[in-house]
């Protein structure tokens, strides 16, 4: 599947940290050749390679001999011809004279032309560091421009170069010591519109200094709300007293995106699809970066960058984004998640004062959760467990696999019991509005939904308590719970939790949490399939009811989720991004299908969300109409469709 990156709102991004020869220009050129030629055949036309790369940083004294820095300038012009041959556009550390000065650079060359030069601000000059024997700082500038072969080409640190295609892919460049100051110079670059930020370094190693690098890197991308890469220098520098491992990464928002092996001889190359749009996005949004002030007036320069197509992206998009693909961090974030649950409802019982709490136990994967989180609730206010009403409420399409698991883990948690069969009295509902019990429809599965809502309630009445709800986040988007049914509750504990995630969590329950019996009956829990369970069984007994063969599979729609409301794409991106994450899994018109039924219902089961019950918020994604997600009830869907309408055109 060939995809425009352009159309994704994504630039192919690579950082080189290349082998190169100490002062040997010729040799460097030559390698900095190869390595655009190496991006080239892996689709990428834009390519940073290290500070001062043309000579290596570590030259001391020679960088006072006139020799290496002409040599240096021609470099610059051949590089210039290549861009013009490749299509490609470099940003290469040099060092360029001005003025009687020395100045550490950056340059951007570009359509066979060199359209900046951008000088180092911050010259380390401790420890290991002499930069101020040979560079003056930027601040030394004495003109705004170099005159070279008759050309005007602008100098000094306010320059940012805009993509001529893609108008929010705008550049700003600064050298190595620049963001280990205490106020980088990309952060006013940031505030000016920067999306994309370039570090050209030559950072030695150090013990510990790989992790507290990659730390600062990201950091810088997430407090920029930008793409920050970074390419640094390698073993070929010289080793007379420090070595250097060719750390070179990109990150995007606070996300290590790629990263070179380091203490490699050869050249490193690390590529990325960075999405731009989803910086502009983020930026939008985000009122702190809004209101960012930016003194400083910056010329923006103007380059060519063609786009290219690829049949595979450089960037990982996780089917499972609610999920951590590392089982350590499962196992973090679900402590985290389980501790947010818990402590939210504990906050609650504490103050309503109440000591008793009434939940609806049907032996599916959310109620389950629930009823853990109530029970870790209660120790935590060392209340007796025995508060917590759990109740069961058998009706039509009750199996005995979810009745069984369901009473055996009351049982097993030491919460009180109580069994309420809801059979008769939606029956008696039944007969007294004229509706046939043989008619399997939406009035027969809401009736049972809101018979057990009011048996809850009043139960929770008898004992001065409260209801816990047992709904989850992927629900409420879908609007997958009967309105005045499941959809409400006293305090609604998993109304943050997409239920991709459930499973995870009652299963990590039943290995870090809970023992013995409970965990048994919780693992096998997490094998039951999801269902409402209101359709009468199968011929064997089995679940008549699948949730996901109705509606999709949560898989997808916790994806469109994260997609559409996180990140803020188009129904066409997700689409693209969907058929990348999920390819030989589900086919495209599997993905189109489920994709519209998605938008459709995330927009027509608005109304229930705008009155949901308290419930604390878990992650990125929340849909409370108190907190995140503020929609109106009546948004029209039509341009959403619309775009897929056009999708299926072109499928078709």
């Amino acid at each position: 599947m060939e995809t425009a990156l352009s159309a994704l709102g994504l630039v192919r991004i690579g950082v080189v940290s290349p082998d190169l020869r100490v002062a040997d220009i010729d040799y460097n050129l030559e390698r900095i050749w190869l390595a655009v030629d190496e991006g080239l055949s892996r689709n990428c036309r834009f390519l940073v390679f290290p500070e001062l790369c043309l000579t290596s940083y570590s030259c001391g004294d020679l960088f006072f001999q006139s020799l290496l820095i002409e040599r240096t300038r021609e470099a610059l012009w051949q590089l210039a011809d290549l861009t013009a041959e490749k299509e490609a556009t470099l940003v290469v550390g040099a060092p360029i004279a001005q003025g009687g000065r020395l100045f550490n650079c950056a340059v951007f060359i570009s359509g066979g032309r060199i359209l900046g030069v951008v000088p180092k601000t911050y010259l380390p000059n401790t420890q290991e560091f002499y930069e101020e024997r040979w560079f003056s700082s930027a601040r030394d500038l004495t003109e705004q421009d170099l005159e070279w072969r008759g050309e005007r080409i602008p100098f000094g640190t306010d320059l940012l170069f805009r993509a001529d295609d893609m108008p929010d892919c705008l550049i700003g460049i600064e050298i190595c010591e620049d963001v280990w100051s205490v106020n980088p110079p990309s952060g006013g670059m940031a505030t000016a519109g920067a999306t994309v930020l370039l570090n050209l370094s030559a950072s030695p190693e150090l013990l510990g200094k790989m992790e507290y690098r990659r730390a600062l890197v990201q950091s810088q991308s997430a407090r920029c709300l930008a793409v920050y890469a970074y390419a640094s220098a390698g073993p070929g520098e010289s080793s007379t007293d420090l070595v250097y491992s060719g750390h070179s990464l990109i990150a995007e928002n606070g996300v290590v995106l790629a990263e070179t092996d380091r203490f490699l001889f050869a050249t490193q190359m690390a590529l990325a699809d960075v999405d731009i749009e989803h910086l502009g996005n983020e930026r939008r949004k985000n009122s702190t970066f809004a209101a960012s002030v930016q003194k400083t007036s910056f010329r923006i320069i103007p380059f060519a960058l063609p786009d290219v197509s690829d049949g595979k992206l450089c960037r990982v998009i996780p089917a499972t984004p609610f999920v951590p693909s590392e089982e350590d961090e499962q196992t973090y974030r679900c402590h985290e998640i389980f501790s947010l649950q818990t402590t939210g409802l504990a906050k609650r019982l504490r103050h309503t004062g109440v000591k008793n709490a009434a939940i609806g136990v049907s032996g599916g994967l959310d109620s389950t959760l629930a009823l853990l989180v109530a029970a870790k609730a209660f120790d935590k206010l060392g209340l007796d467990r025995k508060g917590i009403i759990a109740i069961t409420m058998p009706g039509f399409g009750t199996t005995s696999r979810t009745r069984t698991n369901a009473e055996a883990l009351i049982r097993q948690l030491g919460v009180t019991f109580k069994e309420v069969s809801i059979d008769k009295a939606v029956r008696q509902h039944f007969k007294d509005i004229g509706h046939s019990e043989e008619v399997h429809d939406i009035v027969f599965e809401n009736a049972q939904a809101r018979e057990r809502t009011q048996i809850l309630m009043d139960a929770a009445n008898q004992v001065h308590g409260l209801v816990i709800g047992t709904g989850d986040l992927s629900e409420l988007a879908l609007g997958w719970c009967t309105y005045n049914g499941d959809h409400m509750s006293m305090y609604a504990v998993n109304a943050g939790v997409p239920k991709t995630l459930v499973r995870y969590l009652v299963a990590w329950c039943a290995e870090a949490e809970f023992t013995g019996e409970a965990a048994a009956t919780l693992l096998d829990i997490c094998k039951t399939p999801v269902s409402p369970e209101l359709l009468p069984p199968g011929a064997g007994g089995e679940i008549g009811q699948i949730t996901e063969d109705q509606i999709g599979p949560y898989l997808l729609h916790d994806f469109f989720l994260y997609n559409m409301v996180r990140l803020q794409y188009a129904p066409a991106k997700i689409y693209c991004l969907a058929r990348h994450a999920f390819a030989g899994q589900y086919a495209a018109d599997e993905i189109l299908k489920w994709l519209r039924i998605f938008c459709c219902r995330f927009f027509s089961q608005q109304f229930k969300r705008s009155c949901l019950p308290d419930g604390p918020k878990i992650g990125s994604v929340a849909l409370s109409p108190r907190g995140d997600w503020r929609m109106p009830s009546d948004a029209s869907v039509a341009l959403w469709l619309a775009e897929l309408d056009k999708l299926e055109g072109k499928e078709g």
